[in-house]
């Protein structure tokens, strides 16, 4: 489902993800190859930040974090900590629904080497921050790696020096009765290298549940 205004499917805003797109749209013609907009529940508190559509996870499939081995950790995750239900199965029409719960991508559409440019993360900005906005009962954002972190603390008109990136950090934004909740990115690679682990990756969740589940936030 979205909830939040996307950009067009042939956005042109940043030459060098529209010509990416462009080589993928004729490389893989079945896959979605587009901007991949935000997926979850419209009421929810908690909202996750991605980095950026994974090329055969969400640029295939059109719907976040689904497709690929970032997504089987995340969605797994959701299930275990009650942010979804379900079953998740890689495909957009696999029944799965989140709860409480949305996600959304800093940035919206496949960059070469999963690496967009700072000029491409502030140009899909405006986005990121109409999401935030679209979500009026939003009290809480796990932020998964640092461009998420920066992107959203800037979305939120705050200075991301004085929140420093730290897995598994809980800030308090003053400018927002919002918490963000950090934590490393679900990568194949963060978790083959052994950065992430599904047990440190569950506490960033656990501790965002609690949070939510607290008698002040009911």
């Amino acid at each position: 489902m979205s909830f939040d205004v996307s950009p067009p499917a042939d956005c042109r805003a940043c030459d060098r993800l529209a010509a990416f797109r462009d080589a993928n749209r004729a490389a893989f013609p079945a896959f979605r190859n587009a901007p991949v907009e935000s997926f979850g529940d419209p009421s929810a508190r908690l909202l996750i930040v991605g980095l950026a559509p994974g090329l055969r996870g969400a640029n295939r499939t059109g719907r976040p974090f689904t497709g690929d081995a970032a997504g089987d950790l995340l969605y797994a995750t959701l299930l275990a900590y009650g942010f979804a239900a379900g079953v998740y199965d890689r495909r957009p029409d696999d029944g799965l629904a989140l709860v409480d719960c949305a996600i959304v991508n800093a940035v919206r559409c496949v960059p070469p080497e999963n690496k967009p440019t700072p000029a491409e993360i502030a140009a899909c900005r405006p986005y990121l921050a109409g999401a935030m906005k679209a979500l009026p009962r939003l009290a809480a954002i796990v932020a998964l790696g640092r461009v998420a972190h920066d992107s959203a603390l800037r979305a939120l008109d705050a200075r991301p020096s004085r929140f420093p990136f730290t897995h598994g950090a809980r800030h308090k934004v003053a400018q927002s009765p919002l918490v963000l909740f950090d934590s490393y990115h679900c990568s194949r690679y963060n978790t083959n290298t052994g950065t992430l682990t599904p047990e440190m990756f569950r506490a960033v969740f656990a501790a965002a549940r609690a949070h939510l589940d607290a008698p002040s936030m009911r």
